[in-house]
């Protein structure tokens, strides 16, 4: 193979970066626990959808500080080599953003902390205490959110490898040139990927890449 031929590489945040979903640790320190373990399971049994599911997790942070929820996130085990791996794409000539359902605070934080280049999350209200307020409704598309991508960056989805875990990733993956699964719980998603990586570092997703051809 003649070079690297990815030029987006996307990713996604809760159980690809992070070593459990990022909103339980959340839960955890402001004592709902019950309420994320509830709605994992819930969402898990396709009970509900993606965007009830989404809202029930932001509204998890309700009544706290943005910079409350970011101290947790700060705190959230992650993988190991976040921030090499982004490095080793741009000298491939890549760049790396961030694909997540997240409110536009978090991956905020990612692009920050680990040197991603582009990332979009949604707005949260946030009451004149400056509390986080209720979410009311929540539109959960990544295939929306890549397309956005492309169209700012000027990549042809053939040109795109996206990393995720879960369903709403193996949906991305048929739009792109190819799709890693990175330690997903979930059987379908591992089948609807070019590669099922399991790995405690995202350099080794890098490697992967490095071999990997685009789809047609």
């Amino acid at each position: 193979m003649a070079g690297f031929p990815w030029r987006l590489v996307t990713v996604d945040i809760d159980g690809t970066l992070t070593r459990v979903h990022g909103w339980k640790p959340i839960a955890t320190a402001f004592g709902r626990e019950i309420e994320f373990g509830d709605e994992m399971a819930r969402f898990y049994a396709r009970e509900i959808g993606e965007d009830e599911h989404l809202a029930r997790l932001v509204n998890l942070a309700r009544g706290h500080t943005i910079a409350e929820v970011l101290e947790v996130v700060a705190g959230t085990p992650k993988i190991r080599g976040v921030s090499e791996a982004v490095g080793e794409l741009h000298t491939l000539g890549a760049r790396a953003a961030i694909l997540s359902h997240n409110p536009g605070y978090v991956i905020d934080y990612y692009r920050r902390t680990f040197g991603f280049d582009d990332g979009d999350g949604f707005s949260v209200p946030v009451d004149p205490t400056g509390l986080l307020a209720p979410v009311r409704a929540v539109r959960a598309d990544k295939v929306a959110g890549l397309a956005e991508l492309l169209r700012r960056t000027g990549v042809r989805p053939r040109e795109v490898a996206h990393v995720g875990d879960g369903w709403a990733d193996a949906r991305v993956f048929r739009q792109v040139g190819g799709g890693i699964s990175l330690n997903s719980p979930l059987a379908e998603v591992d089948r609807a990927a070019d590669r099922a990586v399991r790995t405690d570092d995202l350099r080794e997703v890098v490697r992967v890449l490095r071999a990997l051809e685009p789809r047609g």
